[in-house]
């Protein structure tokens, strides 16, 4: 978390970030290594220690007695987190300290009132969306898909596909030297991709239209009193412009208007797990509670400040840090003795009720404790835009076009 926090991570670790490729540099310390491991990596790696197959696969004692004590010792830090990171979240000595900073005990009765009054009653809404992309030499295909629903019903389901060739030819010029600049320009587009990332313009289509798709549609389509969304308000892919400036200044402008004007939303995070410290505090929770734990400012702003944009779009995106991520705030809930907390974001106005509104959609899923408007959403777009359906489609294309199985390798989906 942001050194202005007084709820600081580990020493050694990362600070831990709501983004995918936000946070720390990946080290570990050959220290922290052998003390998570219980033995020194020259030893795990010495393939002479290593079980035979079938020994390892009936050797389940060991991983017993590993959970065991991984659990004992996972009671003792919950009850002194509680005890003590609790209590610092409000404490009035606090810098920077978050509107509404604490912990919040809600009842059965305050959830059921959200569930008849406004889930029930079709005023929520939830959007969830899917990509999928077909990346080859000749054409990149993506797919983009995104599905409104309330417990009503689907309130609408919206698909787009985007046809990117870096050849086209201009039918006067030099095809040959064409191409070679094609490739050229490939090369450049892909010289700082780490081994195995997808072209930068198949993630933009990927992952950044798919998540401006999501928050347009919460934003312009819906009319529903509260809207469910996933993972950030403002994801990674949209305040970076996922390497376009173009798409960085639609994506501040829309989500400008999300936050400040929607207010009414609840995001809830795709991947919780990653954020130790914030799934720590949410451990230590009661069934039932919910805590606002930070201004989310404190943790975006460096990924803004670190980033890679420069002169007018960096000031852009540092604007929209310092009037709209600055409203909001990060919290975490559970709602189950045996379920997972999760990570939810809200307008600091609206965090409260942003948290029962999530809370009271979790309980009807007891074990998994996740809005259940989210995944009815992903069910529907899955079924519609899905990425097996997709490529089915795009190699139909190539088999009529008489090459049918020259590209059945290459495309690569979601």
């Amino acid at each position: 978390m942001n050194s202005h926090s007084p709820i600081e991570p580990m020493a050694g670790d990362s600070p831990p970030g709501p983004y995918d490729d936000a946070a720390g540099d990946g080290l570990v310390r050959d220290d922290q290594l052998q003390a998570g491991l219980g033995e020194p990596l020259s030893q795990a790696l010495d393939i002479g220690r290593w079980h035979d197959g079938t020994a390892l696969a009936t050797d389940v004692q060991r991983v017993e007695q590993e959970v065991a004590d991984a659990l004992k010792q996972q009671d003792r830090v919950r009850q002194q987190a509680r005890a003590k990171l609790l209590g610092e979240i409000d404490s009035p000595d606090r810098p920077d300290k978050p509107k509404g900073a604490g912990v919040v005990r809600v009842t059965r009765q305050q959830l059921e009132r959200v569930q008849n009054g406004l889930l029930f009653a079709g005023a929520v809404d939830a959007c969830v969306g899917t990509a999928a992309a077909h990346d080859t030499l000749p054409v990149t295909v993506a797919q983009v898909g995104v599905c409104l629903v309330s417990y009503l019903g689907s309130r609408g389901a919206w698909g787009h596909r985007l046809f990117y060739r870096d050849l086209r030819l201009s039918g006067g010029g030099d095809p040959v030297g064409e191409m070679m600049e094609v490739l050229h320009r490939r090369i450049e587009r892909t010289a700082n991709r780490r081994p195995g990332q997808r072209d930068p313009l198949s993630e933009l289509a990927r992952r950044g239209i798919r998540s401006y798709a999501e928050r347009a549609v919460l934003l312009e389509r819906s009319d529903a009193r509260w809207v469910i969304g996933r993972g950030h308000p403002a994801p990674y892919e949209l305040i970076t412009g996922s390497g376009s400036m173009e798409f960085l200044r639609l994506s501040l402008d829309m989500l400008r208007r999300l936050i400040l004007d929607r207010r009414r939303f609840v995001f809830i995070a795709s991947r919780p797990q990653e954020d130790r410290l914030l799934m720590s505090i949410g451990d230590a929770l009661i069934p039932l509670e919910f805590a606002i734990v930070d201004r989310d400012e404190l943790r975006t702003r460096p990924i803004v400040e670190e980033g890679n944009l420069r002169g007018e779009h960096r000031s852009r995106a540092l604007d929209f840090v310092n009037d709209v991520i600055d409203k909001l705030v990060v919290g975490v809930y559970r709602t189950g003795l045996h379920s997972p907390p999760q990570i939810f974001y809200a307008h600091q106005d609206y965090a409260e009720q942003a948290a029962l509104v999530a809370m009271a959609d979790s309980t009807l899923q007891p074990f998994r404790s996740y809005p259940t408007l989210l995944d009815l959403s992903g069910a529907v777009v899955d079924s519609l835009f899905g990425p097996e359906a997709f490529e089915a489609t795009v190699q139909n294309a190539y088999a009529r076009g008489g090459q049918a199985l020259r590209f059945a390798f290459d495309g690569s989906a979601r």
